[in-house]
């Protein structure tokens, strides 16, 4: 998982895809910015920048995590979605939510209406995206917030019944039941173990309240990845972190920062953390790789973690 935002160029996508292609990762995702968040970088579209990418990969899958609703009228990121999914040959998956970055809204001139609202547009827009990806609702649609006529897209999906939908937030009551309605997947954005179990609780109480099979509904965490042959290797990599964001720090306690609620160590330290997500109930990891121009990290993982974390 590739925060865009942070000033990753196309050669550097390129260059990342084939990386995950080569060395067994199962997908490529990225943020859905347009600000660093330092207000430095800047950002490639993001469903454009996985368009793009579907001709030039074969294997892996390509989404993100997450799409704001605020960004997109939904009738225009189905179709986008959907112009994704042709040109990988049906690999790409939507990952949607509220939207939280009020700074980035302002500089660009996006709305950004309080919490409960966005959360309705949430409810609403994923409404219409599968609607017009042929789900279920016949009919136009009308919303507190938007209104639709038409009921289908055209072309529909190659991926049947569609591409799989993923909510992404902290597991809160409103947008839990909306995943629980609608979603193929929750992905909860970092945490403890006991945070992850929590919020995977809340999903499962959830779609108990509307007689869904929780287990129908996939789980997955996003968890910032730091990752080094050894303990000098991974403080290297902690040190070009903290150099990359102009700030001064420990490199010992930027690596105790991230172990706390993500993955940072060796091959067999890491190993050890995804089996305590996995007991927590995690299905999928989306590794956050903030170093977007090393490659070398991603071939370690592909080499000593991902044929031993495929049996957890």
């Amino acid at each position: 998982m590739i925060e865009g935002q942070e000033g990753v160029t196309w050669d550097q996508w390129v260059a990342l895809a084939r990386a995950c292609e080569a060395h067994g990762f199962d997908g490529l995702f990225r943020s859905d910015h347009y600000l660093g968040f330092g207000r430095e970088g800047g950002s490639l579209d993001a469903w454009s920048t996985i368009a793009a990418l579907g001709p030039l990969t074969e294997r892996i899958r390509l989404g993100t995590m997450v799409s704001p609703v605020t960004f997109r009228h939904p009738s225009v990121l189905a179709a986008s979605v959907v112009t994704a999914d042709h040109a990988s040959g049906g690999r790409v998956e939507l990952g949607i939510g509220a939207g939280w970055f009020e700074e980035e809204h302002r500089a660009f001139g996006f709305p950004f209406p309080p919490t409960g609202e966005r959360v309705q547009l949430l409810a609403e827009q994923i409404e219409v995206v599968h609607r017009l990806w042929g789900g279920d609702g016949d009919g136009p649609f009308d919303g507190a917030h938007y209104r639709v006529e038409a009921s289908t897209t055209v072309p529909t999906p190659l991926q049947r019944p569609h591409p799989p939908l993923i909510v992404g937030g902290h597991a809160g009551p409103k947008v839990a039941a909306i995943a629980a309605r609608w979603g193929d997947e929750y992905d909860l954005v970092g945490g403890t173990t006991d945070e992850v179990r929590a919020g995977n609780d809340r999903i499962d109480a959830a779609c108990a309240a509307i007689g869904r099979d929780p287990a129908s509904l996939r789980r997955s965490v996003m968890l910032q990845t730091l990752v080094g042959a050894d303990e000098a290797e991974v403080r290297d990599h902690a040190s070009a972190l903290i150099a990359a964001s102009g700030e001064d720090g420990d490199p010992g306690a930027y690596v105790d920062e991230v172990r706390s609620e993500g993955l940072a160590g060796t091959p067999e330290q890491v190993l050890e953390r995804l089996g305590a997500y996995r007991e927590a109930g995690v299905e999928r990891v989306l590794l956050q790789h903030l170093a977007h121009d090393d490659v070398a990290s991603l071939e370690l993982i592909g080499r000593e973690i991902i044929p031993e974390a495929t049996s957890l």
